[in-house]
């Protein structure tokens, strides 16, 4: 493959602003690998990120967009000899250091020096030395390359999961039946908990029942649900644990007022930068409540994904709303912004 030959890839130039651009193939270097793309999928962070022109952490303006992806191995950079090119791989789109405080507690998802990876929606990527070493992994022969782009996604679930401190058949409320709700519904039902999950919308919620949910409950948007919500739980006080799935401040204290007292609020939606929640401090102190923020994945909680899609404990196909080409991703994300769509599958 020569520096002559062009792709496609999208890049974000700001907010609700994407350009699909031809650009090199880029060649890669000692240690890393050059993946052909088989496929991408869109997620509720990439349409944030679309929304708002950019993420805090994970990329600046202009650059290459999207992050979940799967694919073949089209090209070894010299030295690399871990992989074989015409693998199948999935590449996570972060890799820590290994090395800090954190990493060596096991919480490579705090690395003081967290590397992300970018570029999915595109032909081909190059993936640097440090994903090729600490995040990539093979793809399973039972799993197709849309179902393989999916390991991101929950990996961050598992992590989630992993937070909660679940004891053997807890009762729990998911609120937001996005992509990653329903994740959270999978794989919390395959674990043998029940489940609850609140949304806005009635299909979603559908889709959550058939992966498993015990009761579905459509809710407003804007917060003030948490009554309706709570009263679900098999315990008059409250779920055992609470999850935000949303990112939505209103949400994230429906939430927090959604547990027994004992019970775990668990945070995972991101909230934009600035936002605020109010907090009732008598309730958190006396019912000893534990909120928990949660953020992203970890090497194994990458590695516990695949096994878990391959295992096919729940089918997350079923999250797979529809695929378009490279030159179709602005209108897919504006679909999913409307509701029409949980994730779709970008093919280069």
């Amino acid at each position: 493959m020569s520096l002559e030959e062009l792709q496609r890839t999208v890049f974000l130039l700001g907010p609700e602003k994407v350009e699909l651009r031809r650009v090199p193939v880029p060649q890669p270097r000692p240690g890393e690998i050059l993946v052909k793309i088989g496929a991408a999928t869109t997620c509720g962070t990439d349409l944030k990120v679309f929304r708002r022109g950019g993420h805090p952490r994970m990329l600046k303006v202009p650059c290459p967009f999207g992050h979940e992806l799967s694919g073949t191995i089209a090209a070894l950079g010299p030295g690399e000899a871990r992989w074989r090119i015409g693998d199948r791989v999935i590449v996570a789109n972060s890799a820590p250091c290994g090395e800090c405080e954190p990493c060596q507690e096991g919480r490579e998802n705090l690395c003081t020096d967290l590397h992300y990876l970018n570029g999915a929606f595109a032909e081909y990527i190059i993936v640097p030395r440090r994903f090729a070493e600490k995040n990539t992994h093979s793809i399973p022969p039972q799993l197709s390359f849309e179902e393989a782009a999916l390991t991101e996604p929950l990996a961050c679930v598992l992590h989630g999961i992993e937070c909660c401190e679940l004891e053997e058949s807890s009762d729990i409320a998911v609120y937001g039946a996005g992509p990653i709700g329903l994740l959270f519904v999978g794989a919390l039902v395959s674990a043998g908990h029940r489940v609850t999950l609140a949304d806005v919308n009635p299909l979603r919620l559908e889709t959550g029942a058939r992966l498993g949910a015990a009761e579905t409950v459509r809710i407003a948007a804007g917060g003030g649900q948490a009554e309706s919500v709570r009263v679900r739980a098999k315990r008059l006080s409250g779920f055992d644990v609470a999850i935000d799935a949303t990112g939505v401040p209103e949400v994230w204290a429906d939430v927090i007022a959604s547990v027994r007292p004992g019970g775990l609020a668990n945070l995972f939606g991101g909230c934009a930068p600035g936002t605020k929640v109010p907090l009732d401090t008598h309730t958190v102190h006396y019912s000893e409540l534990t909120i928990k923020g949660v953020y992203h994945h970890r090497p194994a909680t990458v590695a516990a994904a695949v096994q878990l899609l391959a295992r096919r404990a729940f089918d997350a196909r079923l999250l797979l709303s529809a695929e378009r080409p490279l030159e179709e991703l602005e209108e897919a994300l504006r679909s999913m912004g409307r509701g029409e769509a949980l994730k779709i599958v970008i093919r280069p």
